[in-house]
């Protein structure tokens, strides 16, 4: 004779037939299982740990259970990684130590990149709300604007998929965990430090679209405030995805060509946004015929192979903790039923001869 968990789970099958087994569909809590079927709270976890076993649904702590819109027997082992650019320089380590951390748990993993546009974004979505996966790490695009795909990303969560941000979060989704690096805190950091070397007269170059870049500027000028300094508006370069991809793809150095020109002016230091930004502003400065760090000292962020690679080695942040594990590891606790939090990496100075 079958057990009682058994005929409840055979029960439930019907029921999520009868809505066709379509993604996302709610099925009622243990508590009005348990009192519609008369039997214990554990008879109905045991039940419900059946069916997400093969993969009809998936549960969430605090939320209920969902339909995965699946066959029997086809549980999504697998975890979507959305990035902007695969071929940023700090992009591998991170989907390394991701997939490092999955698979130990058996979960695959499929990658995607929308090289920070948000239509691609929307493609990518809608292709992962047609086909589900276990669990969504993403990117988001252009973080630092409102997103028009905050409605795919509610039906995804609706759907009972787990999703961690990496970087930064939309202001719409606050409440979705996300695994970013203290940004604010480094840019103080960093600009305490350059006043700590008696610069007074700073300057910065930052990303605009990304929640990042944002985030790097309020540091600074807040150390500078807070050290008694003048902030210069003037001083401060922005650029955004397009700007990057012509400096990139085209060798377009008009953007640091202006900066030179019109921002500059007498700053004795500059705070760049990251890696990339700040190796190619040193080749600008140095072909312009000033000294690094002599005439003009630059710092950044992320301590990558660039900060090492030119003329002048670079000053910059480096991260302390190992974002793609910590991500990969919040995602797993969303997984198993546990809560899931935002955390804010922390970084630690490496000091070369560029500041």
């Amino acid at each position: 004779m079958a057990m009682k968990y058994q005929l409840l789970a055979d029960r439930l099958r019907e029921d999520l037939a009868r809505n066709r087994g379509q993604a996302g569909y709610k099925l009622p809590t243990e508590q009005e299982l348990s009192r519609q079927y008369r039997l214990s709270r554990q008879t109905v976890r045991h039940a419900l740990a059946l069916l997400e076993k093969e993969g009809l649904i998936q549960r969430r702590q605090g939320s209920g259970s969902y339909a995965t819109g699946l066959p029997p027997g086809t549980a999504p082992r697998q975890i979507a990684v959305v990035t902007s650019f695969m071929d940023d320089y700090i992009f591998p380590a991170i989907l390394h130590d991701a997939s490092d951390v999955f698979s130990r748990q058996g979960y695959s993993t499929a990658v995607y990149a929308t090289e920070n546009r948000v239509s691609t974004e929307r493609d990518i979505l809608l292709r992962l709300l047609e086909k589900p996966v276990s669990g969504l790490l993403v990117e988001g695009s252009k973080t630092a604007l409102p997103t028009p795909n905050a409605d795919l990303y509610q039906r995804l969560l609706h759907a009972g998929i787990p999703l961690v941000f990496l970087h930064g979060a939309y202001a719409q989704l606050d409440l979705v965990p996300c695994v970013a690096d203290d940004n604010y805190g480094g840019g103080y950091q960093l600009a305490r430090y350059l006043t700590g070397r008696g610069h007074q007269e700073i300057a910065g170059i930052f990303k605009s679209d990304d929640i990042q870049g944002p985030q790097r500027y309020h540091g600074v000028v807040s150390a500078l405030r807070d050290a008694g300094l003048s902030i210069r508006d003037n001083r401060f370069a922005w650029y955004d995805t397009e700007d990057r991809r012509h400096l990139l793809e085209g060798n377009d150095g008009q953007l640091l060509t202006d900066f030179l020109q019109r921002r500059l002016e007498n700053a004795t230091a500059v705070v760049c946004y990251n890696d990339e930004i700040a190796y190619r502003l040193i080749q600008a400065l140095l072909e312009a015929g000033r000294r690094v760090p002599d005439e003009v000292a630059v710092v950044s962020f992320d301590n990558s192979y660039l900060s090492q690679l030119g003329p002048v080695p670079i000053t910059s942040l480096s991260h302390r903790s190992r974002m793609g594990r910590v991500a990969a590891e919040q995602m797993l606790a969303l997984l198993q039923g546990e809560a899931a939090r935002s955390k804010a990496l922390e970084w630690e100075l490496v000091s070369r001869s560029s500041g």
